[in-house]
């Protein structure tokens, strides 16, 4: 990838996360990442080709984390490893974050291939840790792992976030 094709998804990102996907022109991203509109249209042919190529990075990003904890010995440590994710999510990946999220609530963007193999993970741990609803189980907490991305997103700098992870901790994961 060229440095400008960088430029422009990163700025494309930027953009989305903070300001939302319909609100944001492709002549926009291309002044703020100081490049021509015609060169976005060519490396990805539309707005909605930046967000695929967007949502294929964080893809590309997210499966080697998914894939360690895939690989953990011990079904309760892949679970508690799952519940603990929202608490490492590094600053410079909340725009991501922020956008998926912001997606998600877009039908025609909702894209379950992101939390699918994160959920497949939970169902096969907690079939093993024998839960007799493995998939409501594993429902259950995708749904907190949700809360908890938000509230790492939202407010990050307005709640102690080490206690909230200690507390998780001290409630669930033993």
């Amino acid at each position: 990838m060229t440095d400008k094709q960088t430029a422009i998804l990163k700025t494309a990102l930027e953009l989305f996360s903070k300001k939302g996907f319909y609100a944001v022109s492709t002549n926009l991203i291309a002044k703020e990442a100081d490049v021509s509109e015609g060169l976005i249209f060519r490396h990805f042919q539309n707005k909605m080709g930046l967000l695929h190529a967007i949502m294929q990075m964080g893809k590309e990003k997210v499966e080697p984390v998914l894939k360690s904890i895939a690989e953990l010995p011990d079904s309760a440590q892949r679970v508690h490893a799952i519940m603990e994710l929202p608490f490492h999510i590094g600053k410079e990946d909340y725009a991501f974050w922020r956008l998926i999220y912001s997606l998600k609530w877009q039908n025609e963007f909702y894209d379950d291939e992101m939390s699918k193999p994160t959920k497949d993970i939970l169902v096969k741990a907690l079939t093993e840790l024998k839960y007799a609803d493995a998939d409501a189980e594993a429902d259950l907490i995708m749904s907190y792992v949700d809360g908890f991305i938000t509230t790492v997103l939202l407010k990050r700098d307005s709640i102690d976030i080490t206690r909230l992870l200690e507390t998780l901790r001290k409630k669930y994961i033993q």
